[in-house]
């Protein structure tokens, strides 16, 4: 996964990062606490990266991952990532939860039994920590079991999570919703 170029764009919940390099998207980032700090982490992670132009197949993806995130019904599951370097586990992962479709859900546990590794749900947890692909790989889409939210390690936490399913149309129970002790 060694990313060329990058670019910054804007979306609803604030700009995103996108990296690419020979082979397609490397790594596309939430938002950061600002521009700046976006830009920064995004040099740091694609060191010798240029910001630049984006090709067209980027750009149309960055214009696909703003539609999203503005409420659109936008199918993100056909774009190419450079899984290169990705871990085999990780990357069954990403594929699963790359294709739940926009506005539905699936646990950890049925991401695991979908990779036919039903016992991985906490594994699965962890994959999706370190997915550098968001929100292509909505891994916000990835719930806990007993109608719990789970973790979200984006800007914003689980308040981001929520946000990014209340604009997808996801139903939430009442009981997903984080409270002081979450």
């Amino acid at each position: 996964m060694a990313a060329t170029g990058f670019a910054l764009f804007p979306t609803a919940i604030g700009h995103c990062a996108v990296a690419w390099g020979e082979h397609g998207i490397c790594a596309m980032q939430l938002p950061e606490t600002s521009e700046a700090a976006l830009r920064a982490r995004t040099q740091r992670r694609h060191a010798g990266a240029v910001e630049g132009t984006p090709p067209p197949d980027v750009q149309a993806a960055m214009d696909q991952v703003a539609a999203l995130l503005d409420g659109a019904d936008v199918d993100l599951s056909r774009i190419p990532l450079d899984m290169d370097g990705v871990p085999a586990f990780h990357r069954r992962v990403y594929e699963i939860t790359q294709a739940i479709p926009r506005g539905q859900t699936l646990t950890y546990g049925e991401v695991a039994a979908r990779i036919n590794d039903p016992g991985a749900a906490r594994a699965v947890g962890q994959a999706l920590g370190a997915n550098p692909f968001a929100p292509i790989v909505p891994c916000h889409r990835v719930v806990a079991a007993g109608t719990k939210l789970g973790g979200f390690s984006a800007r914003g936490g689980l308040t981001t999570k929520l946000r990014m399913l209340g604009i997808e149309g996801a139903r939430i129970t009442e009981a997903q919703t984080p409270d002081l002790f979450d």
